[in-house]
């Protein structure tokens, strides 16, 4: 993972993305400031020092090879070009140990050659780097074409960028299923229910009716996410095909926001003005089958446990990414990686679904 972001005098960064950065990558960030050349060094959770208007590129590390430490803090000499210092947001197999970054390793090797072959060597990688020159107060950014301009300012991910607002009632929900493949890596705003009024039945699953005024305040959870996230939720809600997203106000906090919602179409025709709830639980599983009246509703309740198995369980596994929902694959140490999308992971940070 990591991230590197290059900010010129008169851009903004805005306090939530750098919150963002260092909640997303929190083993430690490296600063060179463009308005000195000095380099700096500091824990991820020092970011609000990036809250200014100097100029800078920073970059937060997410530890995928080499022990979390200072020492292994993003950016690193060149060898023995010492004027010249590297960054990486990326992986490079072959490259690093247990202890030293692939980041650094290969600092060391680009100090071994001249530095005409820097361009050509390192685009061989699926990586994005920037070197900069401390002599002559210059900086290069490499393999541009992995970066996003946003604003004026460099991203090297856009994962920290957490623009969209989504309200989500079902599986989506904290704490459930969904929830763990698709919005773990994103801000959790907190729970509050839709101003108008709504249906929201459930048949198996739920489903949010588009008829305004009918219905209840539906209780929602809120969070804030990227454009990666929220392209990979349409997918999931089949938006527009199945699924129509929709940007409704929602009342939190004592505050009114606009967010996006998905509705469901093809639904309506199981809307009979009744069949409605204002909040999908587990239990509405268990009511909607009929396991209430054959076993009554004092041993449902108590059986909570056995209908997370029944429908939340999945075939034991390394874990699934939560950008694009692929597996997970270990590396032997305590390290995970998406090949679909090369996103890294550390072993606490992922939820690896059990039996």
């Amino acid at each position: 993972m990591c991230v590197i972001i290059i900010k010129q005098q008169d851009k903004i960064v805005s306090y939530d993305t750098l919150k963002n950065s260092a909640r997303l990558n929190p083993h430690g960030l490296g600063i060179v400031w463009l308005d000195t050349f000095d380099v700096t060094y500091h824990k991820s959770n020092e970011y609000a020092i990036l809250d200014t208007d100097r100029p800078y590129i920073a970059h937060f590390r997410y530890a995928t090879i080499g022990v979390v430490s200072k020492a292994n803090t993003h950016p690193f000499v060149c060898g023995r070009n010492t004027d010249e210092m590297l960054m990486m947001n990326g992986t490079i197999r072959g490259y690093g140990s247990k202890l030293m970054t692939d980041t650094e390793d290969l600092a060391i090797q680009l100090g071994k050659m001249p530095r005409h072959e820097w361009k050509s060597f390192l685009s061989k990688f699926d990586a994005r780097f920037v070197s900069v020159n401390l002599r002559n107060k210059t900086f290069q950014i490499y393999n541009r074409h992995l970066y996003t301009l946003v604003d004026g300012v460099w991203y090297s991910k856009t994962n920290v960028l957490q623009e969209n607002v989504v309200a989500v009632y079902g599986t989506l929900k904290k704490g459930f299923n969904n929830y763990n493949h698709y919005l773990t890596s994103s801000t959790y705003v907190g729970r509050g229910r839709t101003q108008d009024r709504y249906p929201l039945i459930v048949k198996g699953l739920p489903y949010l009716i588009e008829k305004k005024g009918q219905g209840t305040n539906v209780i929602v959870d809120v969070f804030k996410v990227s454009d990666g996230v929220m392209k990979n939720l349409d997918a999931l809600e089949g938006h527009p095909n199945w699924y129509i997203r929709r940007q409704i106000p929602i009342n939190i906090g004592g505050k009114t926001i606009i967010a996006w919602i998905y509705f469901n179409p093809s639904a309506e025709d199981d809307w009979n003005g009744r069949n409605h709830v204002e909040s999908y639980e587990q239990y509405n599983l268990w009511k909607y089958r009929g396991y209430e009246d054959m076993m009554g509703e004092e041993q449902a309740e108590d059986n909570t446990c056995a209908q997370h198995e029944l429908f939340d369980t999945e075939e034991e596994s390394d874990g699934v990414c939560v950008y694009c929902s692929h597996d997970l694959q270990h590396d032997g140490f305590q390290n995970y990686y998406c090949s679909a999308c090369d996103s890294w992971f550390i072993e606490n940070d992922v939820n690896v679904l059990k039996r």
